[in-house]
């Protein structure tokens, strides 16, 4: 039987899969499916059996952004929900992936346009699928960024890549995407998903919680000065160095074994 659940929620081997489930309208974002999917995020955050995440779509899309059906039929409707979901959805969204402390990784099944690329932007890494394409079309229906693409998108690409693909909305198929920066693999396409779950398989087995003090360093550093990219390092880098997996990874590399991670 098929699931009919906006958002689809399998575990295995320490890795959270999240599939967007809408294929029929290319996972586009209902009011549901971004509750439905920053409820499970922050699941995933605080589950400490959760050692890796992947997000994906349903058939052959990733995901098409904001449902626009639903949007005009709440602007026409006087409803103020439309202008809300930004602060209300999006931008939590977007803070849980880039703030949770284990790697999210994106499997970017087939178009990921507008706020569905930028899910992907805000993961740690990006598995596309070769027939896959981002497309950033705000301003052809008289918008601006939004989901963090603003921040993302330029330190993945550049200022200037990331502007042209905001003003033209000019779509980036998967190998272009590769060769400027903004995902990490490509891959055929039926081999995306499988290929992203493997991945997020052997992180789920490494020193999780080093990842989780890798992103959370980068991210000061994104946003802050020298200074402050000096403390978060120094910080971090004692948290890190009193956990149970560094101690274990020193003694496995003086005792020449593979060393056992339990992200502690």
């Amino acid at each position: 039987m098929t699931d009919t659940a906006p958002l689809v929620i399998d575990d295995a081997d320490g890795v959270r899969t999240l599939t967007l489930n809408r294929p029929d309208a290319f996972n586009s974002l209902t009011l549901r499916l971004k509750e439905d999917l920053l409820a499970a995020l922050r699941d995933a955050a605080a589950d400490d059996g959760v050692r890796a995440v992947v997000l994906t779509g349903a058939g052959r899309a990733f995901c098409a952004g904001q449902d626009l059906k639903e949007h005009v039929a709440l602007l026409r409707a006087n409803d103020p929900a439309p202008l809300s979901t930004v602060s209300a959805h999006y931008n939590p969204i977007i803070s849980t992936i880039t703030g949770m402390p284990k790697p999210v990784i994106a499997a970017v099944n087939g178009m990921a346009a507008g706020a569905g690329a930028s899910l992907a932007y805000a993961c740690d890494l990006r598995i596309a699928a070769a027939s896959a394409k981002f497309l950033m079309a705000f301003a052809n229906v008289g918008l601006t960024a939004d989901s963090g693409a603003s921040f993302t998108l330029p330190r993945l690409i550049g200022y200037g890549r990331a502007m042209e693909m905001m003003l033209l909305a000019a779509p980036v198929p998967a190998e272009q995407a590769l060769a400027i920066g903004m995902v990490t693999q490509v891959v055929a396409d039926d081999s995306v998903l499988p290929t992203a779950q493997e991945l997020a398989k052997r992180m789920a087995a490494g020193p999780t919680t080093a990842y989780g003090k890798i992103k959370e360093a980068f991210l000061a550093a994104a946003a802050g000065t020298l200074d402050d990219a000096l403390a978060t390092e120094a910080r971090t880098q004692a948290e890190a160095g009193a956990t149970a997996d560094h101690l274990e990874a020193v003694d496995a590399f003086v005792a020449k074994r593979t060393p056992t991670f339990t992200g502690r």
